[in-house]
């Protein structure tokens, strides 16, 4: 198992060192385009969403909304050390029973990170941010209802076409196997996503799929289509579907598959990760 992470690690390395893959001129743009950004600016998307199950009845028990704030802050106005930005992030997810009779939260997601950002082009000009974080993710609960797990991730995120934007990442799973002794199976180790612009400016789609470390039926898979109603500011109307296992963490271990609607805030820029 530990073979894949060093694979992984090394083919995260080569194409820093690969010369023929790099374009060294144009390093100092790729940094330009990260200290443009405002210092504070998102990092995932933010939303705010409704919806219904598909795979089971239908009820105010079931039916809930999510909703997810994610910022980041870059510690450095100007590169670091081999080209290299630094950053705080924090990312926080939330599931409302908002239909039930009192309106509880069934469920708090916490990730706060750290996170160095290597941005470069790789040939055919397309930008390209490699990221080391170190996060951690839990519910802030104890006894049984704890779920808390770390990670040490490694990402790589390039926009390969005008339209195609495609990400992968993979990390070292660090989690306490006596609260939780198989979530492991269900977070797996890495996942793979693309967004594409149906309609730049109007229209685009996004998916992400990761694979859990048990037999096939674990991972997930969640895509969403965004409109923008209004070209020129920053926030879409979003159709998300979600299926598979780890949509929260203290129902890891259930088979979801959610139909949401709502709005969505996106970075102005490609993301890190």
């Amino acid at each position: 198992m530990r073979l894949k992470y060093l694979l992984l690690f090394c083919a995260f390395i080569s194409i820093k060192a690969n010369s023929q893959l790099l374009e060294y001129d144009k390093d100092f743009h790729a940094a330009d385009l990260l200290m443009k950004e405002s210092s504070f600016s998102i990092h995932k998307d933010n939303y705010f969403l409704t919806g219904v199950p598909l795979n089971e009845d239908i009820t105010r028990t079931t039916a809930d909304v999510k909703y997810q704030v994610s910022f980041k802050e870059r510690l450095s106005s100007k590169p670091l050390w081999g080209g290299f930005f630094l950053y705080l992030m924090y990312t926080q997810k939330a599931f409302w029973d908002i239909y039930a009779s009192s309106k509880p939260f069934s469920e708090i997601n916490f990730n706060p990170g750290v996170a160095v950002v290597r941005p470069f082009y790789l040939k055919g000009h397309r930008l390209t941010y490699g990221t080391i974080s170190l996060e951690h993710e839990s519910n802030g609960r104890d006894s049984i209802y704890s779920r808390t797990w770390n990670m040490l991730a490694f990402s790589l995120k390039s926009q390969v076409s005008p339209r195609w934007t495609v990400g992968l990442r993979g990390w070292f799973p660090l989690v306490d196997k006596e609260d939780n002794p198989d979530l492991l199976k269900y977070v797996g180790y890495g996942e793979a996503s693309a967004s594409y612009q149906i309609q730049p400016g109007r229209w685009s789609a996004d998916i992400v799929f990761r694979k859990g470390s048990g037999l096939i039926n674990y991972g997930s898979l969640q895509t969403q289509v965004n409109w923008k109603p209004y070209k020129h500011e920053n926030y879409y109307l979003t159709l998300q579907w979600f299926v598979g296992y780890t949509e929260s963490l203290i129902d890891y271990q259930e088979h979801k598959s959610m139909l949401r609607l709502g709005f969505v805030l996106k970075p102005e820029n490609m993301g890190i990760f």
